[in-house]
Order: structure tokens, then C-alpha cells, then sequence
């Protein structure tokens, strides 16, 4: 196995990501309180946008704080197979779009990656065309892109979708977008993104009303305003985009990853512990941090860009419903029923966002859980512990909650389903092991069936 150099600013051994991580599981032995600082990486959703943003520019886009994820490396391969430069060095790519030899990106790569499918509006707005296969991803519901084709139609793109793949084109001479008011029936934060890209470069005013207003919303309009764009409203369910003839080189970083930092406060508060967490921006978890605080658990601000987790006396019942932000986050509802398991009484979830989205439940219930499911509603009673078992992760998220779970069940825990993990997770285990955890990963045929590990090898617990 090749050698690793050690990220400074983490402590981690950086590594290259395998597409597939589904011939390894994660054993965790529970029971044990975690404590110590975990550095929150970069946002994945701020990422995967922001390096499909970097096609509205021809010139050097150097982008820090960016995660190690399979996620990052599909759209890496995505931004290359249509002729852009992408070098990474640690947690900084460098992208250079200045040539984009193809406006088609591949199947193969589109259909893994939904995020990749963003990419058609800054590719319309560069090159006048674009074909992108219609997207794939985790398998929690239907997620059509009907408001990103219906607003690119009203920028005065041609587009038509055919065996599996949008074709899109913009008649005329000079080829580019015109600006246009656009409504979103829901406020979707792809297509809210796409069209704030396609935007930048349109001849005229865009208005986009019932935008999404998430942080990562406001990181990519921050990132193209850095390259020159105007843009006004970001952050609100308005944004006014002024198009501009083109963008300019930057040096950006993006935002932590507020998804991965509510998934180690849930982490912590499940397992009494006591953590610190930087770097955060706090007013992006404000809706996590008040539902742990109504399930009992202390959680201060030690610094503007940090916050530290006390272990609680008592985890009490509380129902979420998940919307769109500033609401509760969807992508948090799977690990925070993974607390609520254990909390005292009973406690109703709701998810409004994805029809499909509640499929970790039943592997819940194999560690102990007490959880009904009926629509898109959960019905979680309380228990007093989980015990560990073989468990398998159907979603991105789905997986990061049997992590969290299977910290606080007695007894060993094995979890398959790693590709999922992996896709939004920086060395999710690794950070989980500096912390205290017991918690290794292995090739699923080496599994060990009994014995905890008192030290972990580094090299077997990221696949290479």
C-alpha cells in the first residue's frame, strides 16, 4: 500500500478515495464516550456546485477547504471528461475551465453524481449547448430536474429530453441565456443553483422568487460574486442576478460542512460526551442545535467558529419536521432518530422533503430501536439501550445514522453499505477513532467477530 502524507491541519492521513467502498464494513464496538476536538471539513453540497461553478470561468480557480469524498473525486472525473484541468493538492483543487473541449458529460459518471447534472447551466451559459444525462444518486426518492429545464426554458434555452438525456441549446447568434423571471414551485436548491449559475453570464436580469435559501446557496453566489458576478438576494427567497459578459480567476474557500458537524454533535449526544468542534458557523445549525437542547443535550459557543458538546443527564423525547432551511434539515433527520431511540418517551418524525427517506428505520429496529413507520411518518419509542448487530446502509445518511447508533449500543455493530458513507463523509471513521471510538474498518471477508481494538492500524481503516 503507497504511502500517506499526514494533513496538518488534521492530523488525518490523506488518501485516495475507491469508488466503491462496498467490499469493506465498519465494526464498532459502543458503549464509550467520545472526547477530544474533531476538525469539521468542508461542505460537500458547497463543494460539488462550486466545482461545477468553475465552468462559467476561463481562467485559475483555486478552491480550498475541500473534502476528500468520493463525491468530489465523480465530479472531478465529470469536470475532466469535458476538458478542464482539475489537480488536487491536499484539501485545495486547482481548476482551470479555460478549454472545454465537450459540452457533453459522460453517462457513466452523471447517473452516480445527481450534483453533476448542475453542471448544465454553467455549460449552457459558456458554450451556447450542453447534453447531460438525467442524474442518479442515493436512492431516496424521486427528485426530478423539471425546474431546472422549465427555467433554463425561460432564459430562452431549446430543451428537450430524450432516452435518458437533456439536450439543451440557446438559438441565436451570440448564443447566450437571456436574463428572465423565474418562479420555482419549491424552493429546490439544485435548481435554484443551476439557474443562479446560467445567470451569471445571461444577457439581463434574472430573478429567481421561491429560491432555496441554504448556506450552500449562499457559499456558490459568494463564489461566483468573488469571480465577478452580481448577484443580490442570496440567503432570501429572492435572488436578483445582473449577467455579466465573463468571470474572472479566484481564490476561494468553502464553508465548513454543517451536515457532518450536526452529525458529530448527534454523535456526541448520544454517547454522553464531552467534544469540541471547529471550524462551524454556528447560524447554519441553529435548528440542530435547538433540537438537541430540547432533547436535553448542553451544547455552548467556546468561540465564534466553535462549539463544544457537555455529555447529558437525560435525553428526552421530542418530534422534527423536516423543510426546507431555515427549517430542519433533511439530511439530519436519519442520525437525530438514532438519538431519539434512546430518549425518554416518545417521539414523532415527520419528513417533508423526500418520499423515500425513512428506510433506516427498520435497521434501527435490528439494534433494539422501537420505531413504526407509516407514510412519511416515524413513530420512535424510546429504549432504554441498543445492542450491536449486522446492519446495512441504504442512503448516505441512512449510513451515518447506524454509525451514531451503533457508538451507543452495547456489543459490536457491523455496518455495510460504505459507498454511501463515503460519498459525503471526510474519513468519517478516522476523525470517529482520534475521538475515542472504537471503530475500525476492514475488508468485509477480515471481519473480526469478537475482539475490540485497542489500537487501529490508520491504513486499514480508509480504502485506498
Amino acid at each position: 500500500m503507497e504511502g500517506r502524507l499526514i494533513n496538518p491541519s488534521s492530523g488525518l492521513p490523506d488518501a485516495k478515495l475507491s469508488p466503491v467502498a462496498d467490499s469493506s464494513v465498519l465494526q464498532i464496538w459502543g458503549g464509550h464516550p467520545l472526547h477530544g476536538h474533531v476538525r469539521i471539513s468542508g461542505a460537500k453540497n458547497s463543494a460539488l456546485v462550486i466545482m461545477a461553478g468553475t465552468l462559467l470561468c476561463s481562467g485559475d480557480c483555486h478552491i480550498r477547504n475541500v473534502p476528500l469524498l468520493v463525491d468530489v473525486d465523480r465530479m472531478g472525473q465529470v469536470l475532466s471528461a469535458l476538458g478542464v484541468s482539475v489537480q488536487r493538492n491536499g484539501d485545495i483543487l486547482d481548476i482551470n475551465a479555460s478549454n472545454i473541449t465537450s459540452s457533453k458529460a459522460p453517462y457513466e459518471l452523471v447517473t452516480q453524481l445527481r450534483a453533476s447534472f448542475f453542471a448544465i447551466g454553467p455549460i449552457l451559459a459558456r458554450l451556447g449547448v450542453a447534453q447531460m444525462p438525467l442524474p442518479g444518486g442515493c436512492a431516496i426518492g424521486a427528485r426530478p430536474v423539471d425546474l431546472h429545464v422549465r427555467g433554463l426554458q425561460a432564459m430562452g434555452a431549446e430543451v428537450q429530453i430524450e432516452h435518458g438525456i437533456c439536450n439543451a441549446y440557446v438559438p441565436g447568434k451570440n448564443r447566450r441565456l437571456k436574463g428572465a423571471k423565474i418562479y420555482l414551485d419549491i424552493p429546490s436548491v439544485g435548481a435554484t443553483e443551476t439557474l443562479m449559475m446560467a445567470a451569471t453570464l445571461a444577457e439581463g436580469e434574472t430573478i429567481i422568487e421561491n429560491a432555496a435559501r441554504e448556506p450552500e446557496v449562499v457559499d456558490l453566489a459568494n463564489f461566483c460574486i468573488a469571480m465577478g458576478a452580481k448577484i443580490q438576494g442570496a440567503g432570501t427567497s429572492t435572488i436578483t442576478i445582473d449577467g455579466v459578459p465573463k468571470l474572472h480567476s479566484i481564490d476561494y474557500t468553502i464553508i465548513p460542512d454543517r451536515i457532518e458537524a450536526g452529525t458529530f454533535l448527534v454523535a456526541g449526544a448520544i454517547t454522553r460526551s464531552d467534544i469540541l468542534l471547529s471550524p462551524v458557523v454556528p447560524e447554519h445549525l441553529v435548528p440542530v442545535i435547538a433540537k438537541l437542547r430540547e432533547i436535553g443535550v448542553p451544547i455552548v459557543e467556546e468561540a465564534p467558529d466553535s462549539l463544544r458538546l457537555l455529555p447529558a443527564e437525560r435525553l428526552v423525547a421530542a418530534d422534527i419536521e423536516t423543510m426546507p432551511h431555515p427549517g430542519f434539515p433533511t439530511d439530519m433527520q436519519a442520525p437525530f432518530m438514532a438519538l431519539l431511540a434512546i430518549a425518554e418517551g416518545d417521539s414523532l418524525i415527520n419528513e417533508t422533503v423526500f418520499e423515500n427517506r425513512l428506510r433506516h428505520a427498520s435497521e434501527l429496529n435490528r439494534l433494539g430501536a422501537d420505531i413504526r413507520v407509516k407514510g412519511n411518518t416515524a413513530f420512535v419509542r424510546g429504549v432504554p439501550l441498543l445492542s450491536g448487530a449486522p446492519v446495512i446502509g441504504t442512503d448516505l445518511r441512512a449510513a451515518a445514522a447506524l454509525v451514531v447508533a451503533g457508538l451507543a449500543a452495547n456489543g459490536k455493530t457491523t455496518i455495510q453499505g460504505l459507498r454511501y458513507l463515503d460519498r459525503g463523509y471526510d474519513r468519517l471513521d478516522l476523525k470517529l477513532l482520534e475521538l475515542g471510538a472504537k471503530i475500525q474498518r476492514l475488508p468485509a471477508a477480515g471481519a473480526d467477530p469478537e475482539v475490540a481494538p485497542t489500537t487501529i492500524n490508520p491504513e486499514a481503516s480508509i480504502s485506498s
